[in-house]
């Protein structure tokens, strides 16, 4: 099975839910259904209402059921007047699908994962536990020591409990706790999230404990991770989508249950009751594509897995960010006819009363918001989209915005953000988007489609940066190439992209209020090997010296994004002075041929295999199941030693 496979059965969830915002037959046309009274909903305090009690609850889906069969005799009567009629059977309506709106109108210390938010954990393929670095691959868990001036291989565990048959499951990522290790999958064949917890011990060594199913759609995204860890708090994201035409199957409400050898859907314990669910928005047509945005805490460190809910009842297209204390989702209604089609949704960590705000657009995808220290949250927004799932950035459309709203404006989701937080940026969507936040900056620009062959480029990129929370003008810096990635390094930026077959690296020196390009390094014939986040780390050595690591690999034929998944060759490093750039060298693979490692399940690395880790002065890199130890002597990169840590030692051609 693949991502294609993945993306189809999906896809399939998706046309019987509503979730592409096309209605089902015979719905055409029709309006938002009359909803219970808010009556039923508790808001004693400030923020979005839940529902009173689960008779309140209960009434609510009962309502949804009578519309159902309401809908469904009406168009049963209808065909039956077609089929009596001699006349030949009108076309399908087509799919209701609005032109373009004017929406936009009056690192952790110690941490190797690179980090959007400090103190926030993301999942990933490779976390570091004392003297160990644990890796996830291909359906497997590893450790390799590293302490004591070492580079051994462990211990190999399946990602897996035993028992379990992992067809059609992906386990694709993995967060430390103290001294447990949780992998976070997604089962087809078992129709939720899975948690896998581990124990690893001072050696190394990995043990297994439990697995857990959440109930739960695919979190897919090709940009964002599911999972992130907040001290041994595993905070999880995960859509559910309503389907109003079957609604007494309840299927969508999230549970949990311990896996054993005879679970059954019975065993599964409902996580949310009625009124820890509210609701986002009370005009949305449940027949149009609903979802539970929900948001699961669990207790990493204790013997069972103690978990609690909180869900938002909404449109089904969306984009999260998790910032230091809250959860953000922003909601919308892809292909909705109003230009008011989406709804931010706030839900805090500490389990405290979600808050929203009305707005127009479709954030690029996490990386679009940020939470600053001065009371206001910042969205770089898109005019049109379908949110993140699976590909969604393929959906993006139309103008550029920065919405930046008070925090305090956020309450019972009655309110719309105001025209004047809204402000046009220049450019729009041609290409898929970048944007990052790098102080008070935000920098944005466009890439080529990666698909494209690698001789395929346009003449030159643009680089734009804004100071988000002030009134300057955007500044443009022209690059000569695509933008697709923006990093921070230190208080300046880094963009890298192609332009023909060649990589470039292009440093922007961001002070006194202007932005400027600082130093341009090209490394010929090469592209990004990872396009995630994770892909890119910078060792920052104080005195604007440092260091940037990121996979790369040959491209002289074919597409990037065939070598992409092809796999990664190379960990590049540069010499970061005064943001002048310079190469270092890379760690490159050794093995010539394919590993023949008996893959059980995760057996295409759509979370990248490559990553460029520091440890102190140490330099490594992650190359697939390679890792390289270098050191950066006479102002180069040179290896020290190496090891595989493959479950098999064969090699193929």
């Amino acid at each position: 099975m693949n991502r294609s496979v993945r993306t189809a059965l999906v896809s399939a969830v998706i046309g019987v839910t509503g979730c592409t915002g096309v209605k089902p037959a015979g719905s055409m046309g029709a309006g938002p259904v009359e909803e219970s009274p808010r009556a039923s909903l508790a808001s004693a305090q400030p923020g979005l209402p839940a529902f009173a009690s689960e008779e309140a609850f209960e009434a609510f889906l009962a309502h949804w059921a009578e519309e159902a069969g309401k809908r469904r005799r009406e168009q049963q009567a209808r065909h039956a007047e077609m089929l009596q009629s001699s006349a030949p059977m009108p076309p399908p309506a087509p799919a209701s699908v609005a032109a373009p709106s004017s929406a936009f109108e009056p690192p952790s210390a110690g941490s190797i994962t690179n980090l959007q938010t400090p103190g926030v954990d993301e999942g990933g393929i490779v976390k570091r536990h004392g003297d160990h670095l644990v890796v996830l691959r291909r359906g497997r868990l590893f450790t390799v020591r590293i302490g004591g001036d070492s580079l051994r291989p462990v211990s190999t565990v399946d990602a897996f409990g035993p028992g379990i048959n992992p067809a059609g499951a992906w386990y694709d990522e993995m967060l430390v706790a103290g001294d447990t290790v949780v992998v976070i999958g997604y089962s087809y064949a078992r129709g939720g999230t899975e948690l896998v917890r581990f124990r690893i011990d001072g050696d190394g060594a990995l043990s297994y404990r439990d697995t857990w199913h959440l109930r739960s759609n695919d979190y897919f995204s090709s940009r964002n991770y599911a999972s992130r860890l907040v001290g041994e708090t595993l905070i999880l994201y995960t859509p559910l989508y309503v389907n109003a035409w079957n609604i007494q199957r309840r299927d969508f409400m999230p549970a949990v249950r311990r896996w054993s050898a005879d679970a059954g859907p019975d065993d599964f314990k409902r996580l949310l009751p009625a009124t820890r669910l509210y609701r986002a928005d009370e005009n949305v047509d449940p027949f149009a594509g609903m979802a539970l945005h929900t948001v699961v805490r669990c207790d990493l460190g204790g013997d069972d897995l103690d978990c609690s809910a909180v869900a938002v009842l909404g449109a089904a297209g969306r984009v999260f960010h998790v910032s230091a204390d809250s959860v953000f989702v922003w909601t919308t209604r892809h292909g909705g006819a109003a230009a008011n089609s989406s709804m931010l949704v706030r839900i805090p960590l500490d389990e405290g009363k979600p808050t929203a705000l009305r707005t127009r657009g479709v954030p690029i995808d996490q990386l679009s918001f940020q939470q600053g220290n001065d009371g206001h949250l910042n969205v770089m927004l898109t005019q049109a989209g379908a949110g993140e799932g699976m590909w969604g950035e393929a959906t993006q459309d139309g103008e550029l915005a920065l919405l930046r709203v008070d925090l305090g404006m956020f309450g019972d989701g009655r309110d719309e953000a105001p025209a004047n937080a809204y402000r046009r940026l220049p450019g729009q969507v041609d290409g898929p988007m970048q944007n990052r936040y790098i102080g008070d900056w935000l920098v944005y620009g466009h890439a080529r489609n990666p698909w494209a062959r690698a001789t395929d480029s346009k003449a030159s990129g643009i680089a734009y940066a804004v100071r988000h929370a002030g009134a300057g003008a955007v500044q443009a810096v022209v690059l000569g190439h695509g933008v697709e990635r923006i990093e921070a390094m230190g208080t300046h930026a880094i963009v890298v992209g192609s332009a023909k077959a060649d990589l470039h690296f292009s440093s922007l020196r961001m002070e006194a209020g202007e932005v400027a390009l600082a130093g341009v390094y090209v490394q010929a014939q090469a592209a990004q090997g990872e396009n995630r986040t994770h892909g890119f780390f910078y060792k920052d050595e104080g005195g604007g010296s440092g260091v940037v690591g990121l996979p790369v690999i040959g491209q002289p034929h074919g597409s990037r994004m065939q070598s992409h998944l092809s796999g990664s060759a190379a960990v590049l490093y540069l010499r970061n002075r005064d943001l002048d750039l310079s190469p270092l060298g890379e760690l490159a693979v050794r093995s010539a041929g394919t590993v023949n490692d008996h893959c059980r399940a995760s057996c295409v690395d759509w979370y990248g295999n490559a990553r460029p880790i520091f440890i102190g002065d140490r330099v490594f890199a992650l190359l697939g199941y390679e890792l390289v130890e270098g050191r950066i002597e006479s102002g180069r990169v040179v290896e020290r030693r190496r090891t595989n840590f493959a479950p098999s030692a064969l090699i193929t051609d």
